[in-house]
């Protein structure tokens, strides 16, 4: 049985976890992460929204083979996890998360590679792995850090206490706390808006905000006009700026353009 939903509306991409009860990730559903992927970036989708079946978004990996694995296969699994995540966390479009319940672990560092997170007033973050005496296996110590600077990082790692959604949101880590009830109509809402904007901006800004994270400002600067200007050769651009111009020397405001991504 398939462990991940996919599905298209919109030019929004929707990839569901849909592994019950718990949404714990394992090899097949990284396997079918990747399949997504390629099927979003194939389909021409603007925007991805990644969201979960069930009352929680994850509880992490799956655990009941890994004391059966000795440390070479563990790191050959976990590599697989972590080349899912990171060819997720790369599409060059804009991604939203949306997390109701328990977003623990795995679960919560691939929501932690979403550009946006809306959350439900519910939900609850946490990095587990101190209870088993390991480390943040996909990254997810240092991303929250990130988001949320060293400290607070580093205090949910050593306690794995369960952060509720709003703290999360005062910590930068997460853009939006709603209902329950309503958290995924308003995330579908912004993800369908992002997805009729200029795509290849959306994936400029993306890629400079990569740049900034490897390398800081400096980096960012350097890899800044060879990431932009091709911009002005895009379809939308050419339109848009255009259309902008015209509406200056009318004195008229600048007209809202209909984007195609290209």
């Amino acid at each position: 049985m398939s462990h991940l939903g996919f599905g298209i509306n919109d030019h929004v991409a929707e990839i569901v976890l849909d592994n019950p009860p718990q949404n714990r990730i394992d090899e097949q559903m990284a396997e079918e992460l990747l399949a997504a992927v390629e099927k979003a970036e194939s389909s021409g989708a603007r925007a991805i929204l990644l969201r979960a079946e069930g009352p929680d978004f994850c509880f992490g990996g799956d655990i009941v083979t890994w004391p059966d694995l000795d440390v070479r296969q563990l790191r050959m699994l976990f590599e697989r996890y972590m080349f899912a995540f990171n060819r997720f966390e790369q599409m060059p479009v804009p991604v939203i998360a949306v997390v109701n319940g328990l977003c623990f672990g795995g679960g919560f560092e691939l929501a932690l590679r979403s550009d946006v997170i809306f959350a439900g007033e519910g939900a609850r973050f946490g990095h587990p792995e101190q209870t088993l005496g390991i480390v943040t296996l996909l990254g997810g110590i240092y991303r929250s850090a990130a988001r949320a600077g060293r400290a607070r990082a580093y205090e949910w790692a050593l306690t794995s206490e369960q952060v509720p959604a709003a703290t999360m949101a005062q910590a930068g880590v997460v853009n939006h706390v709603l209902p329950d009830a309503e958290v995924l109509e308003a995330a579908r809402a912004f993800a369908r808006k992002v997805a009729a904007g200029p795509t290849r901006a959306h994936a400029a800004h993306k890629a400079l905000l990569r740049m900034w994270e490897a390398g800081g400002v400096k980096a960012a600067d350097d890899s800044m006009f060879d990431i932009a200007i091709p911009l002005f050769e895009s379809k939308d651009v050419t339109v848009a700026l255009a259309s902008a111009v015209a509406a200056y020397k009318a004195g008229q405001p600048r007209p809202t353009v209909d984007f195609t991504g290209e």
